[in-house]
């Protein structure tokens, strides 16, 4: 299970020192913001990148409420400015474009539209059907209906409706911390107030936030004993990236141990059911179909080594081959940590945060922003942080401020993980 035994005793911080916590914080994510439009850009990025994690990095010793406060002071200057360290919303919009037009999404990309909408999208992608659900493809169809072809409008309201899941995830994530044995002041400074999640899926932005909320919120329903509630809100999740899936077999043991007669029989049927019935009906309200299934892979014309099979296939010139062999392995691990946590409680829980991690690290294509996947169910547990924050900072450092990636710049990929070490260390020391 995803614990650990105990930790240091640190001293709370008193109100003036909680002050100028959050104050940096926000000159930090003031100026991470600020580099997307300002000369000099790339310097004033990372100046405001090390103020905000010097400010995370006093923040772990805060309570609840003083943790609550400094993620909402320091989301709101990430809202304001073009897309950091990511163009995805520009993909986003493209296909909120494309299905408001009448176009079918998972099948047309966005070369296929003519409109301001579509001219920011990499050549890249521009072939490329969306791989997404159809509770995002609506999202992003209304937004597009509402706000209409002005790109930066539309991106702000995106933002704005992406970083309601920050919300969401603030209200789930002490309750899963409740259940699986961590405290609620660890759970949302790993979970919230990471620069992980706030730079990244916030700046990004990154449809993955509403994803890992749905998530966190769907799971402590059904720790709660709100099964059908918690699996609904879980399809919901699903209806945004599939991956969200991986999760239902896993709560359905939760549930099915809860039912002294014919329990998994009960709880794999009814689970399937509203699975069903909420997915189907996210795609009759988004006017699509199943295409999505065929456009998961889109994103495989990506060579990034965070996948270890593709880095491993590079490394060999046998990517095809070895992506394969990472299927098939994550299936295995999957099917094994699936049939290890029949007792269902925390154990399925932890299983299910394991198997996100493996899904992480094995899938044909890894992003950065990837490992909030796992993170979020894992950061109810009373877990060790150092290892969590220093991975953390390192994967917000790796990626250039443009988006592309250093992963094959061995010389900054040594100086971010040196930073990451660095982080690392500082947390280490106080948890013994």
């Amino acid at each position: 299970m995803l614990t650990y035994a105990g930790a240091a005793m640190v001293l709370a911080p008193s109100p003036t020192q909680h002050r100028l916590t959050v104050a940096l914080g926000f000159v930090g994510s003031a100026a991470i913001g600020a580099s997307t439009f300002v000369p000099g850009g790339r310097v004033v990025f990372y100046v405001g990148v090390a103020a905000f994690v010097w400010a995370w990095l006093r923040l772990r010793t805060c309570d609840k409420r003083q943790i609550l406060t400094a993620i909402g002071v320091w989301a709101v200057p990430l809202l304001v400015p073009l897309p950091i360290l990511s163009q995805d919303v520009y993909i986003y919009l493209a296909q909120g474009a494309i299905a408001h037009a009448g176009l079918d999404p998972y099948t047309v990309g966005p070369s296929g539209l003519d409109s301001p909408l579509t001219d920011r999208v990499s050549w890249v992608w521009e072939n490329t059907p969306s791989p997404y659900g159809p509770l995002f493809i609506l999202l992003m169809k209304s937004i597009v209906a509402v706000v209409g072809p002005n790109v930066v409008v539309a991106a702000f309201v995106t933002k704005v409706v992406i970083a309601s899941g920050l919300v969401l995830l603030c209200a789930a994530l002490p309750g899963l911390a409740r259940h699986l044995g961590g405290t609620p002041e660890q759970a949302l400074w790993i979970g919230v107030a990471n620069p992980l999640v706030l730079v990244h899926l916030t700046g990004g932005p990154h449809n993955d936030l509403l994803m890992v909320a749905f998530l966190a919120a769907g799971t402590l329903l059904v720790l709660d004993r709100r099964h059908v509630a918690g699996i609904a809100v879980v399809a919901l999740a699903m209806s945004i990236k599939v991956t969200a899936g991986l999760v239902l077999p896993f709560l359905v043991w939760v549930w099915a141990a809860r039912v002294k007669r014919w329990g998994f029989v009960t709880a794999a049927g009814a689970g399937a059911l509203v699975t069903v019935v909420v997915f189907g009906l996210c795609t009759l309200a988004a006017g699509v179909d199943l295409g999505w299934l065929g456009a998961l892979d889109g994103n495989a014309l990506l060579i990034h080594w965070l996948s270890i099979p593709t880095g491993i296939g590079e490394l060999f010139g046998i990517i095809p081959v070895a992506r394969i062999i990472g299927w098939g392995l994550l299936a295995g691990i999957v099917v094994l940590l699936w049939g290890r946590c029949r007792s269902g409680g925390p154990a399925a829980i932890s299983a299910a945060a394991w198997a996100l991690l493996a899904t992480v690290l094995l899938s044909s294509v890894t992003m950065p922003w990837y490992f909030t996947w796992p993170l979020v169910l894992a950061a109810g547990f009373a877990l060790r942080p150092a290892i969590v924050a220093g991975i953390s900072v390192w994967l917000v450092l790796v990626n250039y401020p443009n988006g592309d990636t250093g992963l094959y710049n061995w010389w900054w990929v040594l100086l971010t993980a040196a930073a990451g070490v660095f982080v690392w260390w500082t947390v280490r020391r106080e948890y013994a």
